[in-house]
């Protein structure tokens, strides 16, 4: 969807390091005090409450309203996400075959990444708003024209764009659940198919999304012809990470309560969802607390994305459908708003709290070095430094005061480590009411696995023990085991003491761009047994280190999900600049 308006149809729309990693096993944190510790501080901004839970708020930005100095004021002062409204779309970007136009698309991107936001792509294949030339295509050729844009708009910002809207838009309104009679479907039925293919090989690094509208209604036909495809997906390997519900709700396609179900019911297939396009008919507060308490009930919720800034620049500004009024000025929707972000994360520890697995009884713990990249692992839960953590605002758990646990890739069982705070996703987590903690970037759980590693030099002497993975559990397995991110339901970190953080060994590595997915990650939001990592894009330099560990107490593999803290005390080696923004052009 975008801002060319379209009928809106009836029914409509001191020890041993460890590896934080999502595997199999439970840790969870508890509150180990008879009070439990104090709420977040409130926010005053849309992007900084929606962070605090490790989501974005973000809002469609025309290229054409940079100029307007209200407009740029409330879009950077409110919003920590960004997607082009048209300025990415077919006959923006390829107006002419094979000769690519990015101005004004990048002039979208630069102004976001320069003041701090993250960046949705959208769309690369949709039946509207293609060009003359891509119109007059039929059969293979339009289907290689079609995989020739995604390559061409994808590698122009490879390793850039947080999530992509590969396909918007595929199927049919009304009651037959059938695809949409485009000239794109009549390629062939594979055609979604080809595009995410083409997609993840253009740029393994961002999240595949498929959006539509009418499909929040977990009764509807469209929603579930999509829900049948997206499992369809999944079940084959077919790249797709993502699912976008643009949720333009109007008299004719009204909010419904089963939205909520309708999420849930997608990421338990093992995808993100986001609220991708969100407007609502005249601005009532209750439904878009609404939308916005749905998607902070639903752990694989990436955030909401409003489809404008002010009634001004909506696509539908005749059914003044935005959180701002013509003038700039807060309408009641927009407190209603960032009342529910403000409320939606789950209780942090305090200030030097520690975080205890449940499974093992023991903590987060950072071993002998603050050096960047010192892995973190589980050990016996004390009062000292290296095991007290603190959760941001930002959604970081940080120790030391200037160290965040951070992963180090993408994949199932990445290192997690201490790093100079930075800012990135990769170092913001979600904490959920279960008890796991989830990477923002990956989606996957912070997990305790595998068997502890070797005795550094200057952690404790203890002997590392090794943890059957397969077989039954050694005595006391937990002691050591590596902590790595994975996907993993149900694991959880017991109790909240102080807490030592996790750190890593070993030398520098080079800057590496680590894939979004790789290998069969289907396994969903953070399931037992499957192992996700913590999703890094373009990841900065950063030292390299053998997986931290954790100490399964109860069990090879036993996994921990932290949802907040501090990492290591003294990084006095290697600790990284900040980076400045990438821009294109």
């Amino acid at each position: 969807m975008g801002s060319y308006a379209r009928p809106s149809p009836v029914g409509r729309r001191g020890a041993r390091a460890l590896l934080l990693t999502l595997l199999a096993g439970v840790l969870a944190v508890i509150a180990s005090l008879s009070a439990p510790p104090p709420a977040l501080a409130a926010e005053s901004t849309l992007g900084a409450a929606a962070a605090q839970s490790g989501r974005y708020f973000g809002v469609a930005v025309a290229a054409n309203r940079l100029s307007d100095a209200t407009y740029v004021s409330i879009a950077a002062r409110e919003f920590n996400s960004v997607t082009a409204e048209n300025e990415m779309k077919i006959d923006a970007t390829q107006p002419q075959r094979g000769q690519f136009n990015f101005q004004a698309a990048d002039r979208v991107y630069n102004w976001a990444v320069q003041n701090g936001k993250e960046v949705r792509g959208h769309t690369l294949a949709w039946h509207s708003q293609q060009p003359g030339w891509m119109q007059s295509l039929s059969g293979s050729a339009l289907r290689q024209a079609m995989i020739d844009h995604i390559n061409g708009v994808m590698s122009h910002y490879r390793g850039k764009i947080a999530q992509w809207d590969v396909v918007n838009e595929a199927f049919a309104d009304g009651s037959s659940g059938a695809r949409r009679d485009s000239n794109l479907q009549r390629t062939g039925n594979d055609w979604i198919e080809a595009a995410f293919r083409a997609a993840r090989a253009a740029d393994p690094s961002a999240k595949l999304c498929y959006n539509d509208y009418n499909v929040e209604d977990w009764t509807w036909a469209k929603t579930q012809a999509m829900y049948a495809m997206v499992r369809d997906f999944k079940q084959r390997g077919v790249p797709i990470d993502c699912v976008g519900f643009q949720s333009h709700f109007n008299s004719g396609s009204p909010y419904n309560s089963n939205f909520r179900t309708t999420l849930q019911n997608f990421a338990a297939l093992g995808v993100d969802v986001a609220v991708t396009e969100l407007d609502i008919q005249g601005a009532p507060s209750s439904t878009y607390a609404s939308v916005v308490n749905d998607c902070l009930a639903v752990s694989r919720c990436l955030g909401v994305t409003v489809w404008g800034v002010r009634d001004s620049d909506s696509w539908r500004s005749e059914h003044t459908p935005l959180l701002f009024y013509n003038d700039g000025s807060k309408k009641p929707a927009y407190t209603a708003v960032l009342n529910a972000l403000n409320g939606g994360s789950t209780t942090p520890p305090a200030d030097g709290e520690t975080i205890r697995g449940v499974g093992s009884g023991r903590c987060l713990d950072v071993p002998g070095s603050t050096a960047d990249g010192t892995q973190v692992q589980l050990w016996d839960c004390h009062s000292g430094a290296n095991q007290q953590w603190t959760y941001t605002g930002a959604g970081e758990l940080r120790g030391y005061g200037d160290k965040c646990l951070d992963a180090a890739g993408t994949g199932n069982g990445a290192t997690v480590q201490i790093y100079s705070c930075w800012g990135g996703d990769n170092q913001k987590w979600r904490l959920n009411s279960d008890g796991s903690i989830v990477g923002v970037q990956s989606g996957l759980c912070l997990d305790a696995v595998g068997a502890p590693p070797p005795t550094a030099p200057g952690s404790s002497s203890t002997p590392a023990r090794t943890v059957p993975t397969s077989a039954g559990p050694a005595p006391d397995a937990t002691h050591g085991v590596p902590v790595a991110t994975t996907a993993a339901t149900g694991t959880a970190w017991a109790e909240r003491q102080p807490v030592s953080r996790p750190r890593r060994v070993g030398g520098p590595c080079p800057p590496r761009t680590v894939p979004d997915r790789g290998g069969d990650l289907s396994g969903l939001g953070c399931e037992v047994g499957s192992v996700r990592t913590l999703r890094a894009r373009t990841a900065p330099p950063r030292a390299c280190c053998e997986s931290a560990s954790v100490h399964p107490k109860v069990g090879a593999v036993e996994a921990g999900q932290l949802a907040q803290g501090r990492l290591g005390p003294d990084a006095a080696q290697g600790v990284r600049e900040p980076r400045a923004p990438v821009l294109v052009g």
